[in-house]
């Protein structure tokens, strides 16, 4: 390992991206290309806390390792670079591409600095790249999209071909209206407005990052729905920021929902609960995907960080790290199609199980495991059969570990069979005081199938990403624990429950 990737080792993720230095949020510009998947994100190359706004830029073949590249996209005195989208312009609507070679273009935010003539605005913007992503020139013509607006971003563009025609889609956002725009191109350059799509649902901070993309539910390629994600910064689910999404239709001009719950803004947090939701945890924001991802699928990325204390984590020298990426789905649940997700498992060709155990009766407490099940890059894999009153889950990242040693640091997720509630308790999860809104348990509602609970767990050094009932419902948390704590127990308390499988894999 370099010098520069020993800063912060001791948290510093095994499979989650982070750049080696300084801070780093929201995921832009994932974009695949001659085998290559690209990853652009919010940079600050100077320091490791957010500002001077760039695009940095790593690559991976696998979707599990990445090479971090040269700053791709550097803010300059005119313009910070704020968050956008990249695609590969396959017939070379835009003119940029070169010898027969399409270009990839970026479509980013200028958030225009004090000493610009477009001082206080945020517009759209592009740069292209004609030697597949190495070097970006930006395009004379910039701005391309202004609507005079300071709160105007985050550009989502992709190619649609329906019964309205075949062009460039943009959905972008006024933030503080909680609104999406829509907006068609022939070439990139030249933006016509389409519609608008809000407020719904969640409205309790500013609606950024959208995105917008078509999935078969239950993979019927006859039976289609469009997806609107909106992250939202406040006012999530667990607090703080959080992604959330929509159900509906799109004609190339409109989107409709079919999951709205209620027209404009909910302020009491009475129906939160009801909305989609991306994740239940507190880490999971700006999620954004590909959108020419092999194979059809529908890969997504999210930046594993909450703005609440987002700039206080305890690494040093980097900032933040980004989710497994995960694969969405649509599947009809309880009459409607809801999303489902299913991580790029780095543990497939690489893992070794290390701990197996089959059918058994749990005993009340924790049932601590043997040290071979212990660490702190895991993937646990478990089945259970809650019992009719009382709580059936895990203890994670625990120090100690033994029948007579329960530990002072440990990660908890518990299933509740009064309420129907899966949750992850952190408050004991190691480092907490750094900020006071960190300790915290985040809960989602998890119906029992046949009487059973299917969890897969991944684990990494600051991180937990929980998949219920094969990607109903997740909760991605951050956790700082110490180098020792990786105990792993079974936990059961009033009716215990039933163990029907675990696999833990290393």
């Amino acid at each position: 390992m370099n010098p520069t990737a020993e800063l912060g080792c001791r948290y510093r993720p095994e499979w989650h991206y982070a750049a080696e230095r300084n801070w780093l949020n929201d995921p832009n510009g994932l974009v695949y290309s001659n085998g290559v998947y690209h990853l652009f994100y919010q940079h600050n190359p100077h320091g490791d806390v957010w500002g001077n706004m760039s695009w940095g830029h790593a690559t991976s073949a696998d979707l599990l390792t990445w090479d971090e590249q040269p700053v791709a996209i550097p803010c300059d005195e005119q313009e910070a670079i704020f968050s956008g989208s990249a695609v590969v312009d396959t017939f070379n609507t835009s003119g940029f591409g070169v010898g027969g070679v399409p270009p990839l273009v970026a479509i980013y935010t200028s958030a225009y600095a004090p000493g610009s003539p477009l001082a206080g605005r945020q517009a759209q913007s592009l740069a292209y790249s004609t030697d597949d992503g190495a070097t970006w020139t930006k395009y004379a013509g910039n701005p391309v999209l202004d609507r005079a607006s300071a709160e105007f971003r985050d550009p989502k563009v992709f190619w649609y071909d329906g019964g309205a025609g075949s062009y460039w889609v943009m959905a972008a956002v006024e933030a503080e209206d909680r609104e999406v725009v829509l907006y068609k191109s022939a070439d990139l350059k030249n933006w016509e407005f389409l519609s608008s799509f809000g407020p719904a649902n969640a409205t309790g901070g500013v609606w950024e990052c959208p995105d917008l993309f078509e999935l078969p539910v239950d993979g019927d390629p006859h039976d289609t729905r469009w997806v609107l994600i909106v992250n939202l910064n406040p006012g999530g689910i667990a607090g703080g920021s959080a992604g959330q999404y929509f159900v509906g239709t799109f004609d190339g001009v409109t989107f409709r929902s079919e999951s709205t719950v209620t027209e404009g803004l909910q302020t009491d947090g009475s129906r939160m609960a009801e909305y989609g939701w991306l994740d239940w945890g507190r880490d999971y924001y700006a999620a954004v995907s590909f959108s020419n991802a092999p194979d059809g699928r529908r890969l997504m990325i999210g930046w594993m960080n909450n703005w609440q204390y987002a700039a206080a984590t305890p690494s040093d020298g980097w900032r933040s790290a980004m989710s497994l990426p995960r694969e969405v789905r649509l599947a009809s649940r309880g009459g409607r199609p809801v999303l489902v997700q299913e991580a790029v498992d780095p543990f497939a060709a690489s893992g070794a199980e290390l701990f197996t155990l089959g059918r058994q009766e749990l005993e009340c407490g924790i049932t601590w495991l043997p040290s071979e099940a212990s660490g702190g890059v895991l993937r646990i894999d478990a089945e259970l059969q809650p019992a009719g009153a009382g709580k059936t889950g895990l203890v994670l990242r625990a120090s100690g570990g033994s029948a007579v040693d329960s530990g002072s640091e440990q990660t908890v997720l518990a299933y509740d069979s009064v309420t129907g509630e899966l949750s992850l308790d952190r408050t004991s999860s190691g480092n907490v005081s750094f900020h006071d809104t960190f300790p915290s348990v985040e809960r989602v509602a998890v119906p029992l199938i046949d009487g059973r609970l299917r969890l897969r767990i991944f684990l990494d050094r600051c991180s937990v990403e929980v998949f219920a009932q094969d990607g109903l419902a997740t909760i991605t948390d951050q956790v700082f624990p110490s180098d020792s704590s990786t105990a792993v127990g079974l936990l059961a308390e009033g009716d215990a429950g039933t163990l029907l499988s675990l696999t833990i894999a290393g």
